[in-house]
C-alpha cells in the first residue's frame, strides 16, 4: 500500500467510523430500518407526531440526523419537500427558547413586489423567528406553523429532550402537540431522548398520547452491527476476516457507539500494519486503544469496583461475570446467572455465598456504584447503571486474559 493510499484511508476511516459524533450520512446509516419506517409513517399522516426513546448509545441522534437529511431542502421551488428544524435541547431551555431555536432554522419564502413599472416580483427567504412572539403559547405556535405550512409541510425535531429541567416546557410541548393534532396541521413534531418510556420525556394526557407514535430504540441486533462495519469498510475499500467480524460484533454489545469506536481503532491497526483486510490480531490492538479512549468516569468506577490488596481476590472475575450474565428485557440479571459465568471464568465451583458480598459492594458508591439493585433479599435483581459499562468490563476482561475474544464471539 502506498503512503498516499495509507494516509487517505487513515483519514477517511475517521469520517466513516464516527464514535465522537452521530452519523449524518444516509449512506453510512446502518440498521434501524423498522424505526425509520415508523417515523416516516407518522410524518406522512396528518395529526400524528413521534417520540423516539431508548438508552444512551443506541443511535437516536443518528436517526434524527438522517431524518433531517431525508426531508430537508432549501429550494423554494420544490414544494414537495419539508421545512425542517432540528433542535438540540439543553438544561437551561424553556418553551420559548426551544421554539426560538427551531424558528431560527426554518426558512419561509416571502414574495416581494418589484419596484417600478413592469418590475418582476422577487422571492426571498426569511427565518420564521422573525414572526415569533416573545412569550408564545401553544396556540401561538400552532397558528404560526399553520401559516408556514400553507406552502409546504414542516418537520420539527427536538433532540436530547431528556435534558430539559423545566417541567413547564414539557407540559407546554404536550399542549402544542395536542393543538397541532386537533387542528390537522401539516406539522410533525418528533421528540427524541433518553428514557425507558415516553412518560419520562413528555407528560401527556390520553388525548395527546393518541397522537403520538411511540418508537422505542432497543439495542441493535448482530446483523445491524455487522451492517455498520460492512458499510464502513466498503467505503474504505477494505474487508474483514469472518472471525474478526464475529468478535467485533459481539464486543459491541448492540451499541452502535461501541461498534464505531472499535471499528475505527481496529481499522487503523490493520492499516498501520499495511493491510486492507482486518484480522483477529487487529481486534486486540483495537480493544487496547478503545479502552484508552473510554470515558474517565467509567475507568475510575472500574478501578474503584475491582481494587483489593488481598491476593487471590475475585472482584474482577465477579464484575466480568455480571457483564456476561444473561439478562431480561430490562437489562436485569440474577445471582444464579452470575454464578454460571463465575464458574466458567475461574474454572472453580463457586456458589452464590462466595460472591454475594461483591454484588452488594458493586452497588455502593465507594465501589464505583456500577450496579443498581431491585427486589427483596432472596429475589434480588441487578442492572448496570449505564449502557457503556458492560462493554468496557468485557473488553477489560479480554485485555487481562480473563476471557478470550473467541469465547465472547461464541
Amino acid at each position: 500500500m502506498s503512503d498516499d493510499n495509507l494516509g487517505f484511508r487513515l483519514k477517511t476511516a475517521g469520517q466513516v467510523f464516527t464514535p465522537g459524533s452521530p452519523v449524518n450520512e444516509r449512506d453510512l446509516f446502518a440498521g434501524r430500518i423498522e424505526q425509520l419506517d415508523k417515523v416516516e409513517e407518522a410524518i406522512s399522516q396528518t395529526g400524528y407526531h413521534a417520540v423516539i426513546y431508548g438508552e444512551r448509545g443506541v443511535g437516536k441522534t443518528s436517526l434524527a440526523n438522517v431524518l433531517r437529511r431525508i426531508y430537508q431542502i432549501n429550494d423554494i421551488d420544490v414544494p414537495e419537500y419539508f421545512s425542517v428544524a432540528k433542535v438540540t435541547c439543553d438544561a437551561g431551555d424553556n418553551f420559548y427558547s426551544l421554539w426560538r431555536k427551531a424558528a431560527g432554522e426554518i426558512l419561509v419564502p416571502v414574495e416581494s413586489p418589484g419596484l417600478g413599472f413592469g418590475a418582476v416580483d422577487t422571492m426571498t427567504l426569511k427565518h420564521l423567528a422573525d414572526w415569533l412572539p416573545e412569550s408564545p403559547s401553544p396556540h401561538d405556535i400552532r397558528r404560526l406553523l399553520d401559516q408556514l405550512t400553507r406552502e409546504r409541510p414542516a418537520l420539527v425535531i427536538f433532540d436530547e429532550f431528556d435534558r430539559l429541567s423545566d417541567d413547564s416546557a414539557r407540559d407546554l410541548m404536550a399542549d402544542t402537540i395536542k393543538a397541532l393534532s386537533d387542528n390537522g396541521s401539516s406539522v410533525t413534531i418528533v421528540i427524541v431522548g433518553v428514557a425507558i418510556s415516553i412518560e419520562q420525556l413528555i407528560r401527556s394526557h390520553a388525548s395527546v398520547e393518541r397522537a403520538l407514535v411511540q418508537i422505542p430504540m432497543p439495542r441493535m441486533s448482530k446483523s445491524e452491527i455487522k451492517e455498520i462495519i460492512d458499510k464502513g469498510l466498503a467505503r474504505l475499500k477494505m474487508s474483514i476476516e469472518k472471525k474478526a467480524l464475529a468478535q467485533l460484533v459481539s464486543l459491541s454489545q448492540g451499541l452502535p457507539y461501541i461498534a464505531h469506536l472499535l471499528a475505527l481503532n481496529v481499522t487503523r491497526a490493520a492499516l498501520l500494519a499495511n493491510r486492507i483486510v482486518l484480522q483477529s490480531a487487529d481486534v486486540e490492538s483495537g480493544i487496547s486503544k478503545s479502552l484508552e479512549q473510554w470515558q474517565q468516569s467509567i475507568k475510575t468506577s472500574y478501578y474503584d469496583a475491582t481494587r483489593n490488596p488481598q491476593p487471590g481476590n475475585i472482584f474482577k472475575e465477579v464484575l466480568l461475570a455480571c457483564a456476561l450474565a444473561e439478562t431480561d428485557d430490562l437489562g436485569y440479571f440474577t445471582a444464579p446467572a452470575v454464578r454460571t459465568q463465575v464458574r466458567q471464568i475461574t474454572g472453580r465451583n463457586y456458589d452464590i455465598p462466595n460472591f454475594a458480598r461483591h454484588l452488594k459492594l458493586f452497588s455502593e458508591d465507594s465501589r464505583g456504584g456500577m450496579l443498581e439493585r431491585m427486589g427483596e433479599t432472596r429475589r434480588l435483581r441487578y442492572r448496570f447503571v449505564g449502557p457503556l459499562l458492560r462493554p468496557f468490563i468485557i473488553m477489560k476482561g479480554v485485555e487481562q486474559g480473563l476471557i478470550t475474544k473467541d469465547a465472547i464471539a461464541a
